[in-house]
């Protein structure tokens, strides 16, 4: 979209349809992206395909959640810096709401026995779903389960299988391993200009809740390592799983495994994006002012890129050595995604039940196109509460 063709929608009504969004979209990043071309395209015509095409791009190429960084480049597209803002402000505030509220509830009812009860089949189902979602990252991205299509992808599934082994091995995420792999696909495939020729490179509810209960030092970890998980978000929210699992349960053990599958869960009943599951971490860690700095850290890098590369989107789109770049990135972090749901699981996965609603929920994806994870969560919670009290 250019800047001398005025929108045909009002900033109002924009920022009005993406507190819908937020408020009422259930199913995912790709569900999101596919009600925004829906009704942005399809019913309201605000957009043109290629329009819409051009902002999918961006959101696919650079660091950020998929869905939340084509609302933002939507908002962008019609009225610039501001546009951008409410755009994105108004994706997000809906299900950040949602899981301050449920982090107090979990913070006051965690233990008894009923949430546990919920829980239990809540988090077997959660990682039947991420691991469908893995499977479907993996053909999306890289390529399907073909011998022929693996063989001219076989660089880019090497990249793969050292992400799911080095966060099986070590039980962590290691960023420097992702752009390793993005570098070396981008001088393989697409070797820019300046390595071929060498130059410079440019530089009481409240109180029993935990509700202000933090100190400094953690909410500075907090918005650190957030910062650096936002950063390296490439195409889907759930690919910012196995760097949550590494720092926040591994590195600083803010969370155990069983909280950690729980804040993954929390993210899959609430609308919007599903990286607002670091807003639940942050409570839980620090309370509402963890929340707060976890979700603006997670969110940050999204709207910086976002408002970085629009304007000079359509050249830099073009360039196949950021597109190579972003290949191999994304190759591993859906390697590590794998290795995670195989940690996860092996610690979530406890008895023959657990390991029968995990397999329900990724049935169900497949074959039950109509039953998107809220109500797949729903059933699995109704299924703990029923085996533990009947």
């Amino acid at each position: 979209m250019t800047e001398t063709v005025k929108p045909t929608y009002s900033l109002f009504e924009i920022t009005k349809y993406y507190l819908k969004l937020g408020t009422w979209g259930f199913g995912g990043p790709v569900a999101l992206v596919g009600y925004m071309h829906r009704d942005l395209v399809e019913n309201k015509g605000w957009l043109t395909e290629e329009e819409y095409k051009e902002g999918l791009a961006l959101a696919q190429l650079a660091p950020g959640p998929l869905a939340a960084q084509l609302g933002i480049y939507i908002g962008f597209a019609g009225y610039g810096v501001l546009g951008a803002t409410l755009a994105g402000l108004a994706f997000v505030l809906p299900s950040f709401i949602m899981v301050v509220l449920l982090g107090m509830a979990y913070k006051l009812y965690g233990g008894l026995a009923w949430m546990q009860a919920v829980f239990y089949g809540v988090g077997a189902a959660v990682i039947g779903i991420i691991g469908m979602s893995a499977y479907k990252l993996t053909i999306k991205s890289i390529s399907k389960f073909d011998p022929a299509a693996m063989k001219a992808k076989w660089l880019l599934w090497l990249f793969y299988s050292i992400g799911i082994a080095i966060t099986i091995i070590t039980q962590k995420e290691e960023v420097l391993i992702f752009l390793a792999c993005g570098i070396l696909y981008m001088i393989i495939k697409a070797p820019p200009r300046w390595i071929k020729k060498p130059a410079i490179v440019p530089a009481v509810i409240l109180i029993g809740s935990g509700f202000w209960r933090y100190d400094g030092k953690t909410l500075e970890n907090i918005a650190w390592f957030f910062l650096k998980a936002g950063a390296f978000v490439f195409g889907s929210g759930l690919a910012i799983v196995p760097f949550l699992h590494g720092g926040v349960v591994k590195e600083f053990g803010w969370l155990n495994e069983h909280q950690f599958v729980d804040a993954v869960a929390v993210a899959m009943i609430t609308p919007g994006p599903v990286v607002i599951t670091a807003g639940f971490i942050g409570y839980l860690v620090a309370g509402f002012p963890g929340a707060c700095v976890a979700t603006v850290a997670t969110f940050l890098p999204c709207y910086i890129f976002t408002l970085s590369l629009a304007p000079s989107f359509k050249k830099i789109a073009k360039n196949a050595s950021i597109k190579a770049f972003v290949d191999g990135i994304t190759a591993s972090v859906i390697g590590a995604l794998v290795g995670s749901v195989v940690i996860i699981g092996f610690r979530s996965i406890i008895d023959f039940t657990t390991a029968v609603i995990a397999v329900f929920a990724a049935l169900a994806l497949i074959y039950l196109k109509k039953l998107q994870e809220p109500y797949i969560i729903g059933i699995a919670a109704a299924i703990g509460l029923a085996i533990k009290f009947l």
